[in-house]
């Protein structure tokens, strides 16, 4: 019964990831198209793996994990005021990201596909987490919030405890906490008075 709770955490992370969206599609939020890209590929390949070694509705979270940044990655093409300047930066970190995923492929061992699909998305996500701490204005920190309660709702339905079955879900816990604070840092400040 408590694996259902992955689906109310999926719907939390997706409806939760709304706002974002539509934020995207007025022009409001300035995605970084190579970690929305990357954060909608490692993800999926992370779920393929998993389901591979057998694991079903815990992948639930991994797999919207996946999804919504795929729908952001495509709004932020949609227009033209969603555009964040892509740097040298950016780029390196996307072809680590890469890197990953063609070393993930080579393998084709469930448990060390996690592994790579753990260090592309957090590649990916150096360039968001840089971005939310200098220009928090240009994102939108309840989206990475809804991807935290998401990710921790995968406990609820693992039933074997192996690393294909939790690793990704607990990176998730750790790099979500990470983009909401780099994104609300300095409102997290005023509120604890610094």
């Amino acid at each position: 019964m408590l694996q259902y709770l992955v689906l109310v955490g999926a719907c939390f992370n997706f409806f939760g990831s709304l706002p974002y969206l539509v934020q995207t599609l007025k022009g409001e939020n300035q995605p970084n198209k190579v970690s929305w890209g990357m954060w909608s590929i490692a993800p999926l390949i992370a779920t393929a793996a998993a389901l591979s070694a057998g694991v079903t509705w815990a992948v639930v979270p991994v797999f919207m994990s996946g999804f919504v940044p795929l729908t952001i990655f495509i709004a932020s093409f949609l227009n033209k005021k969603a555009y964040w300047k892509l740097g040298l930066f950016d780029y390196l970190c996307g072809a680590a990201s890469v890197l990953a995923l063609i070393l993930w492929a080579i393998t084709k061992e469930p448990t060390v596909a996690v592994v790579f699909a753990i260090m592309s998305d957090a590649l990916a996500a150096v360039p968001t987490l840089v971005k939310g701490w200098q220009y928090p204005e240009t994102e939108s920190g309840f989206a990475f919030f809804a991807g935290l309660i998401s990710a921790l709702t995968a406990f609820a339905a693992i039933k074997v405890w192996t690393f294909p079955s939790y690793g990704f879900a607990v990176y998730l816990i750790v790099i979500n906490t990470m983009l909401f604070s780099s994104i609300w840092h300095l409102k997290i400040k005023k509120i604890l008075g610094g």
